[in-house]
């Protein structure tokens, strides 16, 4: 279980690897922790890094015999508010078409990129052979962001990811992603996304747009983007 900001969080131990008593727990610190993101299979679908993890009750689990559920508070830096949302599509597998992010507001959509960063590492995704053909539907682009949400499902599906900034784009496009370089990407639309990209990337005069600089990076890695 997920939540926003300074956390509780419901994890699972073996009976006795955490004190019986809500006394005792109340008064453990068991400091950093990775916290596994489970699907209802027990399959891990991500991981953060977690600090100040105090347990704050337990009681026997309704998983299965032996099992405590156990209540911590925790601190989270990189859990983002509104992350609830696409962790719980994916625990409940209903992250199965493209366009979900679609909805959202600017920090839904940032913390829909991060989901998807963290997921990734679980779903074990082969590249695409080289020499590929991605469509890219800019209709839904209006910022740096849905640009990255739609560009990883355009890559590697509903809930995908393909980089959230464009240093994680350059990563990405050195394979192990989910599509080796060469490949070519069918950009529709694309007059529409250029239109809310079209904003400097910094504040000098006469600098280039992120527009320029996203397509600057991709054919720097022979990248061939179809304008359309």
């Amino acid at each position: 279980m997920v939540g926003d900001g300074s956390n509780c969080a419901d994890a699972r131990h073996k009976e006795g690897s955490w004190p019986a008593s809500l006394g005792s727990v109340a008064s453990a610190l068991a400091g950093n922790a990775y916290l596994a993101v489970l699907a209802p299979s027990g399959a891990e679908t991500g991981s953060y890094f977690v600090n100040g993890l105090t347990p704050e009750s337990v009681q026997p689990s309704t998983m299965g015999p032996g099992l405590v559920d156990l209540t911590v508070g925790l601190w989270c830096d990189d859990l983002l508010p509104q992350s609830e949302g696409p962790w719980e599509l994916i625990r409940t597998g209903r992250l199965d078409r493209r366009g979900l992010w679609q909805p959202l507001d600017p920090a839904g959509r940032l913390a829909w990129l991060s989901v998807a960063l963290r997921h990734h590492a679980c779903r074990n995704l082969p590249d695409s052979p080289a020499g590929s053909t991605f469509t890219l539907d800019g209709r839904y682009i209006v910022d740096e962001d849905s640009f990255y949400c739609a560009l990883g499902e355009a890559v590697n599906g509903p809930g995908g990811y393909f980089g959230w900034n464009l240093d994680a784009l350059d990563d990405c496009l050195r394979g192990r992603w989910g599509a080796a370089s060469p490949f070519a990407l069918d950009w529709q639309h694309s007059e529409t996304a250029a239109t809310y990209l079209s904003k400097s990337s910094t504040e000098a005069a006469n600098s280039p747009t992120t527009f320029d600089r996203i397509l600057e990076v991709l054919q720097e890695s022979r990248i061939d983007v179809l304008l359309r």
